[in-house]
C-alpha cells in the first residue's frame, strides 16, 4: 500500500533536511554493484503508478519479491515542470489496527513492533539519490540476499522517494522577536511503497465482519468493515459492497492491505454519492467481497452477507 509523506506519523510525513540526511546515512548501507537503468522521457505518469503530495510518482504501487527472483526495479517519474532531486531510502513501518503506517518508535503497542519481520537486513538498492528532469523516469534496482537459514515467511520494508529542497543562499534562522530566534522549516515531501520479500511457502486466510454505515469526516456516508487475516503472509486486495439487483457496487475501494503484524483492521469504504440511500438503509441485505490483488489476482479472499444494523 503506498504511503504519502508529510508531518504526522500517519500516512503523510514531513522530513527536515537534517533528520532526513541522518536517516539516509544510517539506513542505506552499501549499494549493489548493478548499474541503475538510465532515465527515460515520458509524456505522462506510467499506468499503475502512485503519486504523493509532491511531484514524484512511483511504479509499481507495491513490490513483492520471492526467494526465487532476488531482484526488482522501482520506477520514479518526475511530473513537475522542473528538475528534481530525490533521496532514496528504505525504512521500517508498522501497520496499526486502524490502518495507519507508523515508524516503530511511534507505535504505542510493543507487541505490534515485535511481530514485524523486517526486510531491511535483506535488501540493497541503487542509486541512493536520483536527479530527474521534468517528465522523465528512472528505475532504481532493489536486490535481496536471503541467508540459507532464514525462516520461511514474509518480510517487509518500505521504499521511500523524498524530495530534496533546492539549494538556497538564504539564512535559515529568522528573528521572531526581541528575545527569541525562530528556525525556518523546509518541508520534504515524498512517497513510500512496500517492498515485500516472501521466503518459502506462505499461507493466508481472510475474513470480513462488523459491517456498519458511518459518516466520513466531510459528512458523506460510508461503510465500515473489519478485514481479518490469518497465516504467514499479508492480505492485499479490493473491497466492494453490493446489493441484490444492482449492477454497480454501492461502495468500493482498491488496494486494502492487512499486514502480518495485525490480525485485523477497520476499513472505511465511501458510498457512491449516486447510490439510493434506501439501498443501504437499516435492514438492507448487502454482500461485501474482498478480492485478491496480490498472489492470486481476481481470487475472492473473503465474501460475507450482512444485514445493515
Amino acid at each position: 500500500m503506498p504511503r504519502i509523506f508529510r508531518a504526522a506519523p500517519a500516512i503523510p510525513l514531513l522530513l527536515l533536511a537534517t533528520s532526513a540526511s541522518a536517516q539516509l546515512g544510517a539506513l542505506q548501507g552499501a549499494a549493489p554493484s548493478e548499474t541503475p537503468l538510465p532515465a527515460t522521457s515520458l509524456a505522462a505518469a506510467p499506468a499503475g503508478s502512485v503519486g504523493g503530495m509532491g511531484d514524484i510518482n512511483l511504479y509499481p504501487k507495491r513490490v513483492v519479491i520471492s526467494d526465487r527472483e532476488r531482484t526488482a526495479s522501482i520506477g520514479l517519474y518526475n511530473r513537475a515542470a522542473s528538475t528534481g532531486d530525490y533521496d532514496i531510502t528504505l525504512t521500517e513501518l508498522v501497520m496499526t489496527p486502524d490502518g495507519r503506517l507508523l515508524a516503530p518508535a511511534a507505535v504505542a503497542e510493543p507487541a505490534l513492533v515485535s511481530r514485524l519481520r523486517s526486510a531491511l537486513p535483506l535488501l540493497k538498492w541503487s542509486p541512493h539519490r536520483v536527479t530527474l528532469p521534468a517528465n522523465e523516469a528512472q528505475m532504481v534496482r532493489v536486490m535481496v540476499r536471503i541467508p540459507p537459514d532464514l525462516p520461511p515467511g514474509e518480510y517487509r520494508a518500505h521504499f521511500n522517494a523524498i524530495a530534496v529542497p533546492p539549494p538556497t543562499d538564504e539564512i535559515a534562522v529568522e528573528q521572531t522577536g526581541p528575545d527569541g530566534v525562530g528556525v525556518r522549516i523546509v518541508p520534504r515531501f515524498g512517497i513510500s511503497i512496500p517492498v515485500i520479500v516472501r521466503v518459502g511457502e506462505t499461507t493466508l486466510t481472510a475474513g470480513l465482519a462488523g459491517l456498519q454505515v458511518a459518516r466520513q469526516a466531510d459528512g458523506s456516508p460510508a461503510f465500515t468493515v473489519r478485514v481479518s487475516r490469518e497465516g504467514t503472509r499479508s492480505a492485499f486486495g479490493d473491497l466492494a459492497v453490493t446489493a441484490p439487483g444492482l449492477k454497480k457496487p454501492l461502495a468500493e475501494i482498491r488496494g486494502v492491505g492487512v499486514y502480518t503484524e495485525i490480525a485485523e483492521r477497520t476499513v472505511q469504504i465511501p458510498i457512491d454519492p449516486k447510490a439510493d440511500p434506501a439501498g443501504y438503509a437499516r435492514g438492507a441485505k448487502l454482500t461485501v467481497t474482498y478480492t485478491d490483488d496480490d498472489a492470486t489476482p481476481g481470487k475472492v479472499l473473503a465474501r460475507q452477507d450482512f444485514t445493515v444494523p
